[in-house]
């Protein structure tokens, strides 16, 4: 009968190669997680990142322009001084008369902004560099544009989807219960598919964001579980030899 490789049967060499790889992709994942912070924390005006944050992300402030909404929320930090926002701000509320915008508001996006939010960037982020460009962000905050939306899900897709591949196939090496290695393995995917759904469900019911956070956590610590387990079991688990785990080892896991 087939025997089925585990971390006992791996080489020093490859063993560093799969460490090397888990830890590059967990501190990869670790600064994911900080810049989804730095994106939508403050948007409810609260300091932290909260569940309202997300649904402001994905459904909109409602009573807020979108430029508006950032400068309260995750854009406040990239400006030099509080007052700045308000000087913004007040221009939306005072009509957003051009010369006003020349004098007071380009100074302050040139010097803070458009180093990210401009057509060299690209970054994919909307153009702060023109009168005309601004004015479109002077509107009630709608959310995340299904434009976006698709760009930045089809980029989810697959970038992550290799990610999940190659941790999973790492894992399938540890010594375990068949069905637990199977739904480990299988819960990230469900999640990240379960996320992305939700953003475009959000744009509609506002209170699916609790979703949205619910299953980007659930493939985070399912990721994260599938990490520390196979360097756990590469560099510190003893494996068993008696009947019981040579009869696992010729089963299908």
């Amino acid at each position: 009968m087939p025997h089925y490789r585990r971390f006992s049967d791996a080489s020093v060499s490859e063993k560093m190669l799969d460490t090397m790889f888990l830890i590059t992709i967990g501190l990869g994942y670790l600064f994911a997680l900080t810049h989804m912070y730095f994106s939508h924390a403050g948007r409810d005006g609260e300091p932290g990142l909260s569940v309202k944050d997300v649904e402001i992300a994905y459904f909109g402030e409602g009573h807020q322009t979108r430029l508006g909404a950032a400068l309260n929320g995750p854009m406040l930090v990239n400006l030099e001084k509080p007052e700045q926002k308000d000087i913004i701000i007040g221009w939306i509320n005072a009509g957003k008369d051009e010369d006003e915008f020349n004098e007071k508001v380009a100074p302050i996006l040139n010097n803070n902004c458009i180093m990210c939010h401009s057509a060299e960037a690209e970054m994919g982020l909307p153009h702060l560099t023109s009168y005309k460009d601004v004015l479109k962000l002077t509107h009630i905050d709608t959310g995340a544009s299904i434009q976006s939306l698709v760009r930045v899900s089809h980029i989810h897709l697959f970038g992550i989807a290799f990610i999940l591949f190659f941790v999973g196939r790492i894992f399938l090496l540890c010594e375990m219960s068949k069905t637990v290695k199977r739904v480990t393995v299988i819960i990230p995917f469900i999640a990240i598919l379960l996320d992305i759904t939700s953003w475009y469900v959000t744009k509609i019911i506002p209170g699916f964001s609790y979703v949205v956070v619910i299953a980007g956590a659930l493939m985070g610590i399912s990721l994260g579980m599938q990490i520390v387990v196979s360097m756990y079991q590469m560099w510190i688990y003893k494996p068993r030899t008696d009947a019981h785990t040579l009869s696992e080892d010729v089963m299908h896991q």
